[in-house]
Protein backbone atom coordinates (compact mmCIF):
# COMPACT_ATOMS: atom_id res chain seq x y z
CA UNK A 1 0.00 0.00 0.00
CA UNK A 2 1.47 3.54 -0.92
CA UNK A 3 2.64 5.83 1.18
CA UNK A 4 0.15 9.12 1.94
CA UNK A 5 1.76 12.48 1.54
CA UNK A 6 1.00 12.84 5.14
CA UNK A 7 2.83 9.63 5.96
CA UNK A 8 5.95 11.03 3.78
CA UNK A 9 5.65 14.20 5.65
CA UNK A 10 5.90 12.23 8.93
CA UNK A 11 8.96 10.60 8.20
CA UNK A 12 10.79 13.29 6.40
CA UNK A 13 10.38 15.17 9.77
CA UNK A 14 11.28 12.34 12.20
CA UNK A 15 14.39 11.74 9.85
CA UNK A 16 15.53 14.86 8.11
CA UNK A 17 18.62 14.88 6.20
CA UNK A 18 21.48 17.43 5.67
CA UNK A 19 19.93 19.74 8.24
CA UNK A 20 22.27 22.74 9.64
CA UNK A 21 24.38 24.90 8.62
CA UNK A 22 27.35 24.43 6.63
CA UNK A 23 30.66 26.63 7.58
CA UNK A 24 32.58 25.94 4.32
CA UNK A 25 30.20 26.27 1.53
CA UNK A 26 30.95 28.06 -1.55
CA UNK A 27 27.44 29.34 -1.91
CA UNK A 28 24.14 30.59 0.40
CA UNK A 29 20.93 31.10 -0.89
CA UNK A 30 17.73 31.98 1.72
CA UNK A 31 14.34 33.40 0.59
CA UNK A 32 10.65 33.40 2.78
CA UNK A 33 8.33 35.56 4.60
CA UNK A 34 8.69 36.64 7.62
CA UNK A 35 4.83 37.58 8.12
CA UNK A 36 3.88 34.31 7.43
CA UNK A 37 7.06 32.90 9.23
CA UNK A 38 8.21 30.37 6.35
CA UNK A 39 11.70 30.84 5.50
CA UNK A 40 14.74 28.30 3.81
CA UNK A 41 18.28 28.87 4.01
CA UNK A 42 20.67 26.41 1.56
CA UNK A 43 24.05 25.85 1.70
CA UNK A 44 26.20 24.26 -1.40
CA UNK A 45 29.38 22.80 -1.33
CA UNK A 46 30.89 22.12 -4.90
CA UNK A 47 33.48 19.96 -6.43
CA UNK A 48 35.01 19.64 -9.59
CA UNK A 49 34.37 16.81 -11.60
CA UNK A 50 35.06 15.98 -15.18
CA UNK A 51 35.80 19.25 -15.93
CA UNK A 52 32.31 20.15 -14.46
CA UNK A 53 31.41 22.53 -11.03
CA UNK A 54 29.10 19.30 -9.40
CA UNK A 55 27.48 20.03 -5.97
CA UNK A 56 29.26 17.83 -3.76
CA UNK A 57 26.76 18.15 -0.74
CA UNK A 58 24.06 20.49 0.06
CA UNK A 59 22.49 20.86 3.95
CA UNK A 60 19.25 23.24 5.06
CA UNK A 61 17.77 25.19 7.51
CA UNK A 62 13.81 26.03 7.70
CA UNK A 63 11.64 27.78 9.66
CA UNK A 64 8.28 27.47 9.22
CA UNK A 65 5.85 24.59 8.48
CA UNK A 66 6.40 20.69 8.38
CA UNK A 67 6.75 20.31 4.49
CA UNK A 68 9.27 23.15 3.84
CA UNK A 69 11.51 20.93 6.16
CA UNK A 70 10.71 18.08 4.26
CA UNK A 71 11.15 19.25 0.84
CA UNK A 72 14.42 20.58 1.41
CA UNK A 73 15.84 17.58 3.87
CA UNK A 74 14.56 15.82 0.03
CA UNK A 75 16.26 18.22 -2.13
CA UNK A 76 19.38 18.88 -0.19
CA UNK A 77 19.98 14.52 -0.93
CA UNK A 78 18.78 14.97 -4.68
CA UNK A 79 21.34 17.49 -5.46
CA UNK A 80 23.86 15.70 -4.74
CA UNK A 81 26.60 14.81 -7.67
CA UNK A 82 24.24 17.22 -10.15
CA UNK A 83 26.55 19.49 -11.98
CA UNK A 84 25.44 23.40 -11.95
CA UNK A 85 23.66 23.14 -14.61
CA UNK A 86 21.21 20.12 -14.07
CA UNK A 87 20.51 21.77 -10.40
CA UNK A 88 19.78 25.01 -12.87
CA UNK A 89 16.70 22.96 -14.41
CA UNK A 90 15.51 21.70 -11.41
CA UNK A 91 11.86 23.18 -10.24
CA UNK A 92 9.84 23.32 -7.38
CA UNK A 93 7.67 19.77 -8.86
CA UNK A 94 10.97 18.11 -9.60
CA UNK A 95 12.40 19.03 -5.67
CA UNK A 96 9.67 17.79 -3.88
CA UNK A 97 8.42 15.08 -6.12
CA UNK A 98 9.69 11.83 -3.34
CA UNK A 99 6.41 13.65 -1.63
CA UNK A 100 4.28 13.49 -4.68
CA UNK A 101 1.63 16.04 -5.37
CA UNK A 102 1.97 18.66 -2.77
CA UNK A 103 -1.67 20.60 -1.54
CA UNK A 104 -2.33 23.79 -3.34
CA UNK A 105 -1.43 25.16 0.43
CA UNK A 106 1.91 24.09 0.05
CA UNK A 107 2.99 24.13 -3.19
CA UNK A 108 5.12 27.53 -1.78
CA UNK A 109 7.29 25.21 0.18
CA UNK A 110 8.49 23.61 -2.99
CA UNK A 111 8.75 27.03 -4.39
CA UNK A 112 10.77 28.32 -1.34
CA UNK A 113 13.28 25.40 -1.85
CA UNK A 114 13.79 26.02 -5.70
CA UNK A 115 14.34 29.83 -4.76
CA UNK A 116 16.54 29.20 -2.16
CA UNK A 117 18.26 26.63 -4.56
CA UNK A 118 18.60 29.50 -7.55
CA UNK A 119 19.96 32.22 -5.39
CA UNK A 120 22.43 29.60 -3.90
CA UNK A 121 22.85 29.38 -7.93
CA UNK A 122 23.07 32.82 -8.94
CA UNK A 123 26.98 34.02 -9.48
CA UNK A 124 28.22 37.15 -8.18
CA UNK A 125 27.25 40.12 -9.90
CA UNK A 126 24.53 38.66 -12.20
CA UNK A 127 21.44 40.09 -12.88
CA UNK A 128 18.78 38.92 -9.83
CA UNK A 129 16.42 36.11 -11.90
CA UNK A 130 12.28 36.84 -11.58
CA UNK A 131 11.45 35.89 -7.72
CA UNK A 132 9.11 32.67 -7.53
CA UNK A 133 6.35 33.63 -6.36
CA UNK A 134 3.59 32.19 -4.15
CA UNK A 135 0.65 32.34 -1.94
CA UNK A 136 0.68 34.59 0.76
CA UNK A 137 4.88 35.88 0.41
CA UNK A 138 5.16 39.56 -0.40
CA UNK A 139 7.77 41.66 -0.85
CA UNK A 140 9.16 42.84 2.84
CA UNK A 141 11.83 45.41 3.92
CA UNK A 142 15.11 43.80 5.06
CA UNK A 143 15.29 46.20 7.59
CA UNK A 144 11.80 45.03 9.28
CA UNK A 145 11.63 44.28 12.75
CA UNK A 146 10.96 40.49 11.75
CA UNK A 147 11.85 36.80 11.62
CA UNK A 148 14.17 37.78 8.84
CA UNK A 149 16.08 40.18 11.19
CA UNK A 150 16.90 37.39 13.64
CA UNK A 151 18.48 35.38 10.90
CA UNK A 152 22.31 34.86 12.02
CA UNK A 153 24.61 35.69 9.18
CA UNK A 154 26.97 33.33 11.54
CA UNK A 155 26.39 30.76 8.80
CA UNK A 156 27.90 32.80 5.63
CA UNK A 157 30.88 31.43 4.71
CA UNK A 158 34.04 33.95 5.44
CA UNK A 159 34.35 36.60 1.88
CA UNK A 160 31.07 35.23 0.97
CA UNK A 161 27.83 37.48 0.83
CA UNK A 162 24.39 36.64 2.26
CA UNK A 163 21.80 36.84 -0.74
CA UNK A 164 18.16 37.16 0.95
CA UNK A 165 14.91 37.14 -1.93
CA UNK A 166 11.73 38.14 -1.11
CA UNK A 167 9.03 36.40 -2.43
CA UNK A 168 6.04 38.35 -3.89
Amino acid sequence: MPESFEEKIRDAIANPKNMGEMRDADAVGTVGSPECGDMVRLWLKFTEKGGKKVIDRASFQSFGCQTAIAVASLATELLAGKTVEEARQLGASDLSEPLGPLPPMKIHCGQMVEGALREALRVEGEAQEEPISSPGHRAVEASAATLLDSLSTSGVPAGKKLRIVKLN
